[in-house]
């Protein structure tokens, strides 16, 4: 589940409008397990734009009351996820912990950086979602060791299947802020794409390890 279109178009230009997210359906991006896309995403370049930070961490704090009233933690995935987790638990008042993707070769080992209370219901924000397999595994690595994760949030999703699939065999709720198919419909009313440009995106999200430019 996400949030209401106008919110998730809004977020999707903002982003867009900044270069958060670029389209390159012509001269696709190759990510780092050699998938080739049309678009590349770095939501991490919102944090410098006082004005969208301030909107994402509005949002992100209004679906946790919302979904999850009840949450007595937030946890962030690293890298990404550790500032918007952490402005949102600032802006909730609640105690923030942040996931690394493996625990650390040195000092303690730790996996998990913050104070870990068993039992504690606890949101776990992350930035992006692709296959969502990083967060899973942060999500995993929480319950491992006693948290209760009761849910998780994300600025963007690419709404790939296998998400969907990856997120329900593990019990794991998402909401996201923005969605690729807002995301589509905004670069389209703009006019940064054309039509046989947003087929050729439209196809990739449907299969993208499979996915090839023409």
């Amino acid at each position: 589940m996400n949030t209401g279109p106008e919110t998730s178009r809004e977020i999707a230009s903002a982003l867009l409008e900044i270069g958060a997210i670029r389209l390159s359906p012509n001269e696709p991006f190759t990510w780092a397990s050699g998938w080739k896309s049309p678009i590349y995403c770095d939501n991490r370049l919102a944090l410098s734009f006082p004005d969208l930070r301030s909107r994402i961490k509005n949002e992100l704090c209004s679906l946790t009351r919302l979904h999850y009233p009840d949450v007595e933690a937030i946890a962030g995935v690293a890298t990404a996820g550790i500032p918007q987790g952490a402005l949102v638990a600032d802006a909730l008042n609640l105690p923030f912990l942040y996931v690394r993707s493996r625990p650390k070769e040195h000092g303690l080992a730790n996996q998990i950086e913050g104070r870990v209370v068993e039992g504690q219901k606890t949101v776990v924000i992350e930035d992006l979602v692709s296959t969502g397999s990083s967060s899973i595994a942060a999500a995993l690595a929480l319950r491992q060791s006693g948290i209760f994760v009761i849910g998780m949030l994300a600025i963007f999703s690419y709404q790939f299947h296998q998400a969907t699939v990856n997120f329900s065999s593990n019990g794991l709720e998402l909401h996201c802020l923005s969605t690729y198919t807002d995301l589509l419909a905004v670069a389209r009313s703009a006019g940064s794409i054309d039509a046989r440009q947003e087929a050729l995106l439209t196809r990739w999200r449907d299969n993208p390890a499979a996915w090839a430019q023409h």
